[in-house]
């Protein structure tokens, strides 16, 4: 597959480089700052930012799919969701976050009382992305949200999947980068979270 990888110089953006690489895609990664994506075979790295919406809709054209890794206080969704679209591309995947996941029927992480202030207004962003997504009809977008703990750690290809309820084991809820980008990418390349949100853990 060709896929256009927004927001690849993170630490979920170099993951996902690196597993798409591994298994042989061609990778346009995307970042503001492309010195800093790793060389890679089948990935190139170029300039983009996610508020150049023409310049983003030049990068994203002629790919087979798109993953947005971007910080969600940092982007617009309407401009991204209308990039991907002005730009032909129908599989559009992003990268969610855990705050709009449920731990109780009808009760978010997000509206916990542990839930750590610092990170609300992300989370709060994200889930607004993700009601944008379930608005749209003409992609084939995926959501998929990490557990509660998304950390740098092993690629084990150890997990599980679920639907819109946090996931949590007898050691918490957490899902490594590497993990995480296994299962991405292997929703990419064998969909069955079409217009859905899911979420891995272990």
């Amino acid at each position: 597959m060709k896929v256009a990888l927004i927001g690849a110089s993170g630490n979920v953006g170099a993951r996902l480089a690196a597993e798409l690489s591994r298994r042989g895609h061609a990778v346009t990664a995307i970042a503001r700052h492309p010195e800093n994506i790793a060389a890679l075979p089948g990935v190139t790295a170029k300039a983009g930012d996610v508020n150049d919406k023409a310049g983003l809709v030049r990068l994203l054209a002629g790919h087979d799919a798109v993953i947005s890794c971007v910080r969600f206080v940092d982007a617009d969704p309407e401009a991204l969701i209308a990039a991907v679209r002005a730009a032909g591309v129908k599989r559009y995947f992003v990268v969610g976050g855990a705050g709009s996941l449920e731990v109780a029927p009808g009760v978010a992480l997000i509206d916990t009382p542990q839930f750590p202030p610092a990170y609300k207004p992300e989370a709060s962003a994200g889930g607004v992305f993700l009601d944008k997504l379930r608005a749209t009809s003409d992609l084939d977008w995926t959501f998929l949200s990490p557990s509660a703990m998304f950390v740098a750690g092993e690629r084990t290809g150890k997990f599980r999947l679920g639907s819109d309820q946090l996931l949590v084991s007898d050691k918490g809820s957490s899902i490594s980068f590497e993990d995480y980008a296994i299962a991405a990418v292997d929703e990419l390349e064998t969909p069955k979270h079409l217009r859905q949100r899911f979420t891995v853990g272990y």
